[in-house]
């Protein structure tokens, strides 16, 4: 394994296959890794220092050309299954019948926009619609500065919103070379495993307090504060549910607006809520959505507050010529559907509920899995190489996700040292998938640490 196979930035490790060790591969495999990079240019990146090649999926399993089965336990934007049929056949029936933009009256659209609003509390009054989770947000941080008369965004340190120009500008997590804006500032993740906080909300709240300062110091304002709701770039953070509240007091009060980030942490991820804020006691102004919105199909949105709309629906017109189309309207139907019909919310927190004691039991018996944290089913398991210093454990934690790969289970790794490992599966996982998943972790376990 080299170190441009396992060093990202500020030389953390990262999940990603390392061109230079393609001679090791399959000719197969190798063969497709250089058709993909002559065409597809270097800016792509794969999985797994030995990539895996699917060619189709169903439920919580993908496969390859030969046939193997993997369990997923990493892809939550297919939240209800690969495949699902009804989904499927949802999307075939309207692309049948109609697909256009919504500047003509559809049922499709109202009806799907009703449903979701009644998942959020009564202040929350509106659903506008995109492609993916970074119009999303980017739709979000125009609306909260138009609303607001400033530009000042706080973020976690680590944190995802987006790839476009305005979402990569306050995603720390793209790395180094991704520039951040001017007008954004950084707080540390609530890290409840290090921080030693008797109020981990007014720990946090303070410091966000200190840029929002310093923001206004500079003659930006506070238009924003943005929070994945698990906190999941920065390494999955769930233990202490009542830690925004303070901090949402902080920014309100000084003109700003609460975006929650719902792309990775909604849709009943948790299992005790349907969006991940809602564990914490707080309604936010905004509210993003995307990724498992349409089980595959790019649907995504916002659901905002109407005074923060008012202004800026006003003032300017939104279109988007693909955001909730007929047929997004309809793969986003007939997942939640699926999600509220099939009781998916409960079995999170069932199933997540198995899989966590699972890995708790486990790390009693491996010091060196530091820590066990996350909700529903979106866990992490922090990996440290000597559990007294808590020191991040980056290589034991990559090597970890590839020979869960070598056993054909997926997952990947998140937070400031890609040392904690992310286990994301759908939410139709059940109690045998889970039993499948432990096994092969303690495996993969013995097999990294011996």
């Amino acid at each position: 394994m080299t170190i441009a196979q396992t060093r990202g930035k500020r030389g953390k490790m990262v999940n990603g296959f390392d061109p230079a060790t393609a001679a090791d591969l399959a000719p197969r495999t190798r063969d497709a890794i250089e058709r993909r990079a002559r065409l597809l240019g270097p800016a792509y990146r794969l999985f797994y220092a030995d990539p895996v090649e699917v060619v189709r999926g169903r439920g919580v399993f993908l496969y390859d050309a030969q046939g193997n089965e993997y369990l997923d336990a990493y892809n939550n934007v297919v939240s209800v299954g690969h495949c699902n049929p009804h989904v499927n056949a949802a999307v075939a029936a309207q692309m049948d019948t109609l697909c256009t933009h919504t500047r003509y009256i559809q049922d499709g659209i109202l009806d799907f926009a009703e449903t979701l609003l009644g998942t959020f509390e009564d202040d929350i009054g509106h659903a506008m619609f995109t492609c993916t989770g970074s119009e999303a947000n980017d739709l979000a941080l125009r609306m909260a500065k138009y609303h607001t008369g400033a530009e000042g965004i706080v973020v976690t340190a680590e944190a995802y919103h987006g790839n476009s120009e305005l979402t990569s500008g306050f995603s720390p997590s793209m790395g180094e070379n991704s520039r951040l804006g001017t007008w954004v500032r950084r707080v540390p993740a609530p890290d409840t495993y290090r921080v030693d906080a008797a109020d981990l909300g007014a720990w946090l709240a303070e410091r966000v307090s200190a840029q929002i300062h310093d923001l206004r110091r500079r003659g930006q304002g506070i238009a924003a504060f943005v929070a994945d709701s698990l906190f999941s770039s920065d390494g999955v953070f769930a233990h202490d549910p009542a830690m925004l509240a303070p901090v949402v007091e902080v920014v309100r009060a000084a003109g700003g607006v609460f975006v929650a980030d719902e792309v990775q942490c909604g849709f009943a991820r948790t299992g005790s809520h349907m969006w991940g804020y809602q564990r914490h006691g707080v309604v936010p102004d905004i509210v993003t959505m995307g990724k498992p919105m349409g089980n595959g199909y790019p649907v995504a949105g916002i659901a905002v507050r109407p005074e923060i709309a008012a202004a800026f629906g006003h003032d300017m017109r939104y279109f988007n010529t693909f955001g909730g189309n007929t047929v997004a309207m309809a793969a986003a139907r007939a997942t939640l559907e699926v999600i509220q019909g099939e009781n998916l919310q409960a079995n999170s927190a069932r199933v997540g509920g198995v899989l966590k004691d699972g890995l708790t039991a486990v790390a009693a018996r491996h010091e060196r899995i530091g820590d066990v944290r996350g909700a529903g089913l979106y866990l992490g398991v922090e990996m440290v190489s000597d559990p007294e210093t808590k020191t991040p454990d980056s290589a034991a934690a990559l090597a970890l996700v590839n020979e869960m790969r070598r056993r054909r289970v997926l997952i990947s790794a998140t937070g400031p040292y890609a040392n904690v490992l992310k286990i994301r599966p759908q939410l139709i996982f059940g109690e045998d998938h889970a039993d499948r998943f432990l096994t092969a972790f303690e495996a993969a376990l013995d097999t990294v640490l011996r």
